[in-house]
């Protein structure tokens, strides 16, 4: 007599669903994980370029250290560069001067530090780009002909302030206010 039993094996469609499960947790933990690196990496280029940008703009400037009269129409500015700065040329040294004209209008004069020589202040030729951590010396043409007129000549005349501002081009801002009490020829400025 033979024994024709069948016993019922269950263990291994548990098994298979286990396992099923187990894959598709991967799965979802993968991609999760992605997502998770992707958004981490594209905070940290934000972070990099805002510190970029900060950097520019702070160490991208002209630290103004003093302003004397010239003549009755220039300035004599002594400058450098702030600390952290990239060597920077003339022509990205860029400078504006508002005024009040004395009759209640504005006059506005600007240009750039290739329109006159910058010479360092240790001795040496002048030079068409500033270096940071060397003072420099420049003069400013605060007059075009008679209809705008911020040199010192006028502003002592009609006892009026200028604002003197200085950009440097992908570079940050510095101003200064101007105020003439002797129009005579070395007098500070202040």
């Amino acid at each position: 007599m033979k024994n024709n039993n069948e016993n019922k094996d269950n263990l291994a469609a548990i098994g298979i669903g286990a396992m099923i499960v187990f894959i598709a947790l991967i799965l979802v933990a993968a991609v999760a994980a992605a997502v998770i690196i992707q958004t981490a990496e594209k905070l940290q280029q934000n972070a990099q370029s805002t510190g970029d940008d900060t950097t520019d703009e702070m160490s991208g400037k002209v630290n103004i250290l003093n302003v004397f009269v010239a003549d009755a129409d220039n300035f004599e500015l002594y400058f450098r560069l702030a600390a952290g700065s990239d060597d920077t040329a003339d022509v990205d040294m860029l400078w504006q001067i508002t005024c009040d004209d004395g009759a209640g209008g504005m006059d506005y004069i600007a240009g750039d530090f290739s329109g006159s020589a910058i010479d360092p202040l240790d001795g040496n030729a002048a030079v068409t780009t500033a270096d940071a951590g060397v003072a420099y010396r420049t003069t400013l043409d605060a007059t075009v002909a008679a209809t705008d007129d911020c040199g010192p000549d006028a502003l002592f005349t009609n006892n009026v302030k200028a604002t003197l501002y200085i950009h440097v081009v992908g570079g940050g801002t510095t101003y200064d206010i101007l105020k003439v009490s002797d129009d005579s020829v070395g007098a500070v400025v202040v």
